[in-house]
């Protein structure tokens, strides 16, 4: 499959992905630890930025290692929202990705991680740009409407 980059999202946008996981009705989200920034503990659909030269699912293959220890494998890509931080535009991309609920064993950027359903997920406090990524979820696999 290959990424979107590059075709719906100017390069000089800095780029990040999320990988959305469902498992039934449930999504799984993870808690960011306390630091100093302003999105500290927060919940978010994990993954992180794309390094350059990097496709998408590379990223979110790469980030699920690094912040989980956990394999994913990458489905198809949802939608992504633009958005301003820092003065800077900036886009994250969601991809549906298939990750195994009994194989989240290590939180290393986490404080928690859960799975639970959307309209739940929807109603937590959540990092800016994860929120604006609820109705792509939404509309694309159909749940909670």
């Amino acid at each position: 499959m290959g990424s979107k980059k590059g075709k719906d999202t100017p390069i000089s946008l800095h780029r990040s992905v999320a990988g959305i996981a469902v498992h039934g009705e449930l999504f799984f989200i993870a808690r960011r630890r306390q630091d100093a920034s302003e999105m500290s503990q927060r919940w978010e659909f994990p993954g992180g930025k794309v390094e350059r030269k990097e496709s998408d699912e590379a990223a979110l293959e790469r980030e699920f290692l690094e912040e989980f220890n956990a394999p994913i494998r990458v489905l198809r890509f949802l939608g992504e929202s633009v958005f301003a931080n820092k003065g800077k535009a900036r886009a994250l991309a969601a991809w549906e990705i298939s990750l195994d609920p009994t194989n989240i064993a290590i939180l290393n950027e986490h404080s928690e991680a859960a799975w639970l359903p959307l309209d739940t997920i929807a109603n937590m406090e959540l990092a800016d740009s994860d929120r604006s990524l609820i109705p792509i979820v939404q509309a694309t696999l159909k749940v909670n409407r």
